[in-house]
Protein backbone atom coordinates (compact mmCIF):
# COMPACT_ATOMS: atom_id res chain seq x y z
CA UNK A 1 0.00 0.00 0.00
CA UNK A 2 1.33 3.38 -0.80
CA UNK A 3 0.21 6.05 1.30
CA UNK A 4 -1.23 8.98 0.32
CA UNK A 5 -2.53 11.14 3.32
CA UNK A 6 -2.27 10.54 7.07
CA UNK A 7 -5.73 8.13 7.12
CA UNK A 8 -3.49 5.88 4.87
CA UNK A 9 -1.00 5.44 7.91
CA UNK A 10 -3.30 4.63 10.04
CA UNK A 11 -4.75 1.99 7.63
CA UNK A 12 -1.09 0.74 7.33
CA UNK A 13 -0.36 1.07 11.41
CA UNK A 14 -3.27 -1.11 12.10
CA UNK A 15 -1.83 -3.78 9.41
CA UNK A 16 1.54 -4.04 11.20
CA UNK A 17 0.87 -3.33 14.71
CA UNK A 18 -0.55 -6.14 17.54
CA UNK A 19 -3.95 -4.95 18.01
CA UNK A 20 -2.95 -3.56 21.61
CA UNK A 21 -0.83 -0.89 20.40
CA UNK A 22 -2.73 0.27 17.76
CA UNK A 23 -6.03 0.64 19.92
CA UNK A 24 -4.16 2.06 22.03
CA UNK A 25 -3.10 4.85 19.71
CA UNK A 26 -6.24 5.04 17.63
CA UNK A 27 -8.76 5.47 20.62
CA UNK A 28 -10.03 7.39 23.38
CA UNK A 29 -11.52 7.76 26.23
CA UNK A 30 -15.15 6.03 26.92
CA UNK A 31 -17.33 6.19 24.15
CA UNK A 32 -14.79 8.29 22.37
CA UNK A 33 -17.47 10.86 21.72
CA UNK A 34 -14.60 13.79 22.16
CA UNK A 35 -12.24 12.12 20.06
CA UNK A 36 -14.73 11.81 17.36
CA UNK A 37 -15.77 15.73 17.83
CA UNK A 38 -11.92 16.62 17.53
CA UNK A 39 -12.21 15.23 13.71
CA UNK A 40 -15.92 16.11 13.01
CA UNK A 41 -15.65 19.78 14.03
CA UNK A 42 -12.62 20.37 12.18
CA UNK A 43 -13.38 18.67 8.98
CA UNK A 44 -16.72 21.13 9.57
CA UNK A 45 -15.11 24.32 9.08
CA UNK A 46 -15.42 25.40 5.65
CA UNK A 47 -12.52 27.54 3.87
CA UNK A 48 -12.98 30.25 1.58
CA UNK A 49 -11.87 29.87 -1.81
CA UNK A 50 -10.21 32.87 -3.23
CA UNK A 51 -9.15 33.63 -6.48
CA UNK A 52 -6.38 36.25 -9.07
CA UNK A 53 -4.02 36.80 -5.83
CA UNK A 54 -0.64 36.92 -6.59
CA UNK A 55 0.57 33.80 -4.37
CA UNK A 56 3.71 33.07 -6.27
CA UNK A 57 5.73 33.64 -3.13
CA UNK A 58 3.88 31.29 -0.15
CA UNK A 59 5.76 31.04 3.45
CA UNK A 60 4.78 28.64 5.82
CA UNK A 61 7.33 29.40 8.61
CA UNK A 62 6.40 30.28 11.94
CA UNK A 63 8.48 32.13 15.19
CA UNK A 64 8.31 30.61 17.99
CA UNK A 65 9.97 31.82 21.15
CA UNK A 66 12.22 33.43 19.16
CA UNK A 67 13.39 30.99 16.85
CA UNK A 68 11.94 30.18 13.69
CA UNK A 69 10.37 26.40 11.97
CA UNK A 70 9.97 25.94 8.40
CA UNK A 71 6.37 24.54 9.24
CA UNK A 72 3.90 25.95 12.39
CA UNK A 73 3.94 22.23 13.39
CA UNK A 74 5.57 20.67 16.18
CA UNK A 75 5.56 16.60 17.54
CA UNK A 76 3.44 16.55 20.21
CA UNK A 77 4.42 13.81 22.77
CA UNK A 78 3.15 10.26 22.57
CA UNK A 79 3.75 7.71 24.74
CA UNK A 80 4.74 3.92 24.11
CA UNK A 81 6.25 5.22 20.74
CA UNK A 82 9.34 3.30 21.15
CA UNK A 83 7.02 -0.27 20.61
CA UNK A 84 5.04 1.64 17.54
CA UNK A 85 8.90 1.00 16.02
CA UNK A 86 11.94 0.03 17.15
CA UNK A 87 13.38 2.98 19.36
CA UNK A 88 10.70 4.77 17.86
CA UNK A 89 11.31 8.08 19.53
CA UNK A 90 14.55 8.01 18.00
CA UNK A 91 13.13 7.69 14.63
CA UNK A 92 10.66 10.24 14.89
CA UNK A 93 13.04 13.11 16.42
CA UNK A 94 15.16 12.10 13.24
CA UNK A 95 12.89 12.87 11.06
CA UNK A 96 11.73 16.24 12.92
CA UNK A 97 15.65 17.32 13.07
CA UNK A 98 15.81 16.84 9.04
CA UNK A 99 12.92 18.85 8.44
CA UNK A 100 13.44 21.64 11.01
CA UNK A 101 10.68 21.59 13.46
CA UNK A 102 10.52 20.34 17.32
CA UNK A 103 10.30 16.73 18.68
CA UNK A 104 8.35 16.64 22.30
CA UNK A 105 9.86 13.57 23.99
CA UNK A 106 6.85 11.74 26.67
CA UNK A 107 7.82 11.03 30.16
CA UNK A 108 6.83 7.52 29.04
CA UNK A 109 8.43 7.28 25.66
CA UNK A 110 10.62 3.79 25.51
CA UNK A 111 13.72 5.59 24.42
CA UNK A 112 15.81 8.17 27.18
CA UNK A 113 15.79 11.96 26.76
CA UNK A 114 19.70 11.41 26.60
CA UNK A 115 19.08 8.65 23.73
CA UNK A 116 16.76 10.96 21.48
CA UNK A 117 18.94 14.12 22.48
CA UNK A 118 21.76 12.21 20.67
CA UNK A 119 19.44 12.45 17.32
CA UNK A 120 17.31 15.53 18.05
CA UNK A 121 19.65 18.36 19.18
CA UNK A 122 18.58 21.94 20.19
CA UNK A 123 15.36 20.50 18.77
CA UNK A 124 14.17 18.47 21.42
CA UNK A 125 11.17 19.54 23.75
CA UNK A 126 10.46 17.53 27.05
CA UNK A 127 7.12 16.77 28.13
CA UNK A 128 6.68 16.67 31.82
CA UNK A 129 3.68 15.42 34.19
CA UNK A 130 3.68 16.23 38.10
CA UNK A 131 4.59 13.09 40.33
CA UNK A 132 4.59 13.13 43.78
CA UNK A 133 8.29 11.85 43.78
CA UNK A 134 9.74 15.29 43.75
CA UNK A 135 13.22 14.11 44.32
CA UNK A 136 12.87 12.33 41.08
CA UNK A 137 11.20 15.16 39.26
CA UNK A 138 13.98 17.39 39.86
CA UNK A 139 16.65 15.24 39.05
CA UNK A 140 14.59 14.48 35.13
CA UNK A 141 14.15 18.19 35.13
CA UNK A 142 18.27 19.01 35.93
CA UNK A 143 18.93 15.81 33.26
CA UNK A 144 16.76 17.62 30.43
CA UNK A 145 18.17 20.88 30.80
CA UNK A 146 21.96 19.57 30.85
CA UNK A 147 21.13 18.01 27.54
CA UNK A 148 19.84 21.54 26.12
CA UNK A 149 16.66 21.31 26.16
CA UNK A 150 14.78 24.57 26.33
CA UNK A 151 11.03 24.00 26.07
CA UNK A 152 8.89 22.24 28.88
CA UNK A 153 5.53 20.96 28.25
CA UNK A 154 4.12 20.52 31.13
CA UNK A 155 1.35 18.06 30.75
CA UNK A 156 -1.56 19.51 33.34
CA UNK A 157 -4.91 17.54 32.31
CA UNK A 158 -3.90 14.36 33.58
CA UNK A 159 -4.28 14.07 37.40
CA UNK A 160 -6.15 10.96 37.23
CA UNK A 161 -6.02 8.43 34.22
CA UNK A 162 -8.95 8.35 31.58
CA UNK A 163 -11.14 5.18 30.99
CA UNK A 164 -10.44 3.61 27.74
CA UNK A 165 -12.27 1.11 26.61
CA UNK A 166 -10.33 -0.32 24.23
CA UNK A 167 -7.25 -0.73 25.96
CA UNK A 168 -9.26 -2.51 28.60
CA UNK A 169 -10.57 -4.97 25.20
CA UNK A 170 -7.28 -5.41 24.01
CA UNK A 171 -5.52 -6.02 26.66
CA UNK A 172 -3.13 -3.41 27.16
CA UNK A 173 -3.40 -2.89 30.98
CA UNK A 174 -2.96 -6.49 31.78
CA UNK A 175 -0.13 -6.82 34.41
CA UNK A 176 2.11 -9.93 34.93
CA UNK A 177 1.60 -13.62 33.31
CA UNK A 178 -1.55 -12.74 31.54
CA UNK A 179 -0.66 -9.48 29.96
CA UNK A 180 2.67 -11.33 28.56
CA UNK A 181 0.71 -14.64 27.34
CA UNK A 182 -1.58 -11.61 25.79
CA UNK A 183 1.36 -9.58 24.32
CA UNK A 184 3.24 -12.78 22.70
CA UNK A 185 -0.07 -14.14 21.44
CA UNK A 186 -0.58 -10.92 19.71
CA UNK A 187 2.67 -10.39 18.41
CA UNK A 188 2.79 -14.11 16.65
CA UNK A 189 0.35 -13.18 14.03
CA UNK A 190 2.28 -9.92 13.50
CA UNK A 191 5.93 -11.61 13.01
CA UNK A 192 8.13 -8.52 11.36
CA UNK A 193 7.01 -6.60 14.82
CA UNK A 194 7.68 -9.11 16.45
CA UNK A 195 11.00 -9.59 15.28
CA UNK A 196 11.99 -5.56 14.50
CA UNK A 197 10.38 -4.20 17.54
CA UNK A 198 10.08 -6.87 20.41
CA UNK A 199 13.58 -8.25 19.73
CA UNK A 200 15.44 -5.92 18.53
CA UNK A 201 13.74 -2.72 19.78
CA UNK A 202 15.33 -3.98 23.25
CA UNK A 203 14.94 -2.86 26.05
CA UNK A 204 11.17 -1.79 25.41
CA UNK A 205 11.33 0.13 28.97
CA UNK A 206 10.55 3.69 30.20
CA UNK A 207 13.65 5.05 29.46
CA UNK A 208 13.29 8.22 31.55
CA UNK A 209 11.80 6.04 34.28
CA UNK A 210 14.43 3.12 34.90
CA UNK A 211 16.06 5.29 37.96
CA UNK A 212 12.83 5.50 39.90
CA UNK A 213 11.85 1.80 39.70
CA UNK A 214 14.32 -0.17 40.27
CA UNK A 215 14.89 -3.19 38.76
CA UNK A 216 11.71 -3.19 36.30
CA UNK A 217 12.40 -5.82 33.56
CA UNK A 218 9.69 -4.72 31.37
CA UNK A 219 7.29 -2.82 30.94
CA UNK A 220 4.17 -3.24 32.96
CA UNK A 221 6.47 -3.30 36.12
CA UNK A 222 6.86 0.31 35.57
CA UNK A 223 2.69 0.82 35.66
CA UNK A 224 2.09 0.61 39.33
CA UNK A 225 4.66 2.84 40.12
CA UNK A 226 3.44 5.36 37.58
CA UNK A 227 -0.49 5.13 38.99
CA UNK A 228 0.63 5.93 42.30
CA UNK A 229 2.65 8.63 41.31
CA UNK A 230 0.28 10.56 39.93
CA UNK A 231 -0.20 13.87 41.87
CA UNK A 232 -3.68 14.68 41.83
CA UNK A 233 -3.36 17.46 44.78
CA UNK A 234 -1.45 19.49 41.48
CA UNK A 235 -2.70 23.01 41.66
CA UNK A 236 -1.45 26.33 39.60
CA UNK A 237 0.62 27.19 42.93
CA UNK A 238 2.86 23.95 41.64
CA UNK A 239 4.05 25.40 38.67
CA UNK A 240 5.81 28.53 41.01
CA UNK A 241 7.83 24.91 42.28
CA UNK A 242 8.53 24.00 38.39
CA UNK A 243 9.55 27.71 37.38
CA UNK A 244 12.25 27.75 40.68
CA UNK A 245 13.79 24.96 39.22
CA UNK A 246 13.47 25.08 35.38
CA UNK A 247 14.77 28.00 33.58
CA UNK A 248 13.78 27.09 30.30
CA UNK A 249 10.04 27.91 28.47
CA UNK A 250 6.91 26.47 30.19
CA UNK A 251 4.37 25.49 28.22
CA UNK A 252 1.21 24.30 29.22
CA UNK A 253 -0.88 21.18 27.42
CA UNK A 254 -3.70 20.70 28.47
CA UNK A 255 -6.36 24.08 28.66
CA UNK A 256 -9.54 24.00 27.68
CA UNK A 257 -11.27 26.69 29.76
CA UNK A 258 -10.91 30.21 28.59
CA UNK A 259 -10.86 30.88 32.96
CA UNK A 260 -7.96 28.33 33.12
CA UNK A 261 -6.36 30.05 30.05
CA UNK A 262 -6.03 33.09 32.21
CA UNK A 263 -5.61 31.54 35.68
CA UNK A 264 -2.46 29.83 33.41
CA UNK A 265 -1.20 33.34 32.19
CA UNK A 266 -1.07 34.83 36.18
CA UNK A 267 1.47 31.97 36.83
CA UNK A 268 3.79 33.38 34.08
CA UNK A 269 3.96 30.35 31.38
CA UNK A 270 5.11 30.76 28.26
CA UNK A 271 3.06 29.61 26.23
CA UNK A 272 -0.47 27.23 26.49
CA UNK A 273 -1.61 23.88 24.25
CA UNK A 274 -5.48 24.17 23.42
CA UNK A 275 -6.01 20.33 24.33
CA UNK A 276 -8.15 17.57 25.26
CA UNK A 277 -5.82 15.30 25.46
CA UNK A 278 -6.79 14.34 22.15
CA UNK A 279 -10.36 12.74 23.75
CA UNK A 280 -8.10 10.37 25.94
CA UNK A 281 -9.45 11.83 28.98
CA UNK A 282 -12.61 13.33 30.00
CA UNK A 283 -15.21 12.03 27.06
CA UNK A 284 -18.05 14.06 26.71
CA UNK A 285 -16.00 17.80 26.98
CA UNK A 286 -15.70 20.55 24.28
CA UNK A 287 -13.69 19.55 21.08
CA UNK A 288 -10.11 21.60 20.88
CA UNK A 289 -11.35 23.52 17.66
CA UNK A 290 -14.53 24.84 19.34
CA UNK A 291 -13.18 26.02 22.19
CA UNK A 292 -9.89 27.79 20.78
CA UNK A 293 -11.84 31.15 19.29
CA UNK A 294 -12.90 31.75 22.96
CA UNK A 295 -9.28 30.69 24.34
CA UNK A 296 -7.65 33.03 22.00
CA UNK A 297 -9.83 36.23 22.79
CA UNK A 298 -9.19 35.83 26.04
CA UNK A 299 -5.24 35.05 25.94
CA UNK A 300 -5.30 38.13 23.51
CA UNK A 301 -1.71 37.78 22.49
CA UNK A 302 -0.05 37.56 25.72
CA UNK A 303 1.29 34.21 25.07
CA UNK A 304 2.05 31.77 22.61
CA UNK A 305 -0.95 29.25 22.12
CA UNK A 306 -0.49 25.79 20.43
CA UNK A 307 -3.59 23.84 19.24
CA UNK A 308 -3.99 19.97 19.43
CA UNK A 309 -6.83 17.39 18.83
CA UNK A 310 -7.78 16.15 15.13
CA UNK A 311 -4.91 17.18 13.31
CA UNK A 312 -5.11 15.53 10.18
CA UNK A 313 -3.85 17.69 7.24
CA UNK A 314 -2.31 20.78 6.04
CA UNK A 315 -5.94 21.95 5.65
CA UNK A 316 -6.45 21.54 9.51
CA UNK A 317 -3.22 23.26 10.73
CA UNK A 318 -4.44 26.71 8.56
CA UNK A 319 -8.15 26.36 9.99
CA UNK A 320 -6.39 26.31 13.64
CA UNK A 321 -3.54 29.14 12.34
CA UNK A 322 -7.16 31.03 11.26
CA UNK A 323 -8.63 30.66 14.45
CA UNK A 324 -5.84 32.03 16.28
CA UNK A 325 -3.29 29.64 16.87
CA UNK A 326 0.31 29.76 16.55
CA UNK A 327 1.25 26.61 15.98
CA UNK A 328 -0.14 23.40 15.94
CA UNK A 329 1.28 20.00 18.24
CA UNK A 330 0.92 16.48 16.03
CA UNK A 331 -0.20 13.74 17.92
CA UNK A 332 -1.60 10.30 16.51
CA UNK A 333 -0.81 11.36 13.02
CA UNK A 334 2.78 10.72 13.61
CA UNK A 335 2.30 8.10 15.58
CA UNK A 336 0.40 5.77 12.93
CA UNK A 337 2.81 7.20 10.50
CA UNK A 338 5.58 5.98 12.72
CA UNK A 339 3.76 2.56 13.29
CA UNK A 340 3.40 2.32 9.36
CA UNK A 341 6.57 3.10 7.99
CA UNK A 342 9.24 4.58 10.83
CA UNK A 343 11.40 7.34 10.28
CA UNK A 344 10.15 7.13 6.82
CA UNK A 345 6.72 7.63 6.97
CA UNK A 346 6.88 10.65 10.09
CA UNK A 347 9.43 12.60 7.41
CA UNK A 348 6.34 11.74 4.46
CA UNK A 349 3.80 13.12 6.95
CA UNK A 350 5.50 16.44 7.82
CA UNK A 351 6.32 16.70 3.90
CA UNK A 352 2.20 16.42 2.98
CA UNK A 353 1.33 18.42 5.40
CA UNK A 354 3.67 21.14 4.19
CA UNK A 355 2.17 20.45 0.45
CA UNK A 356 -1.20 20.39 2.24
CA UNK A 357 -0.86 23.56 3.52
CA UNK A 358 0.85 25.47 0.29
CA UNK A 359 -2.27 24.29 -0.96
CA UNK A 360 -4.69 25.43 1.18
CA UNK A 361 -2.94 28.87 1.58
CA UNK A 362 -2.68 29.22 -2.28
CA UNK A 363 -6.71 28.78 -2.96
CA UNK A 364 -7.63 31.10 0.41
CA UNK A 365 -5.12 33.72 -1.04
CA UNK A 366 -2.76 33.57 2.28
CA UNK A 367 1.04 34.13 1.21
CA UNK A 368 2.18 33.91 4.46
CA UNK A 369 0.95 31.96 7.57
CA UNK A 370 1.31 34.65 9.76
CA UNK A 371 -1.53 36.56 8.07
CA UNK A 372 -3.77 33.25 8.02
CA UNK A 373 -7.27 34.93 10.00
CA UNK A 374 -10.71 34.40 10.80
CA UNK A 375 -11.74 35.98 6.90
CA UNK A 376 -10.74 32.84 5.63
CA UNK A 377 -13.25 30.89 7.41
CA UNK A 378 -16.31 30.73 5.66
CA UNK A 379 -19.04 31.81 8.33
CA UNK A 380 -22.01 30.79 6.24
Amino acid sequence: MIAASISDYRELARQRLPRMFFEYIDGGSYDEVTLAANLADTRALKLRQRVMCDVSKISTKATWFGREYPLPVALGPVGFAGAFARRGEVQAARAAKDFGVPFCLSTVGICSAEEVSAVAGDLLWYQLYMLKDRGFMEGVLHRVAALGVDVLMFTVDLPVAGTRYRDIRSGMNNPGAVGLLNRVMQGAVRPHWSYDVALRGQPLLFGNLVGAVKGAKQIDEFMPWIVANMDASVTWKDIAWVRERWKGKIVLKGVLDAEDAELALAQGVDGIVVSNHGGRQLDGVASSISVLPRIVEKVDRRTTIFFDGGVRSGMDVLKALALGADGCLLGRAWALALAGAGQRGVAHVLELLRKEMHVAMALTGVTDVKNANRDIIDAA
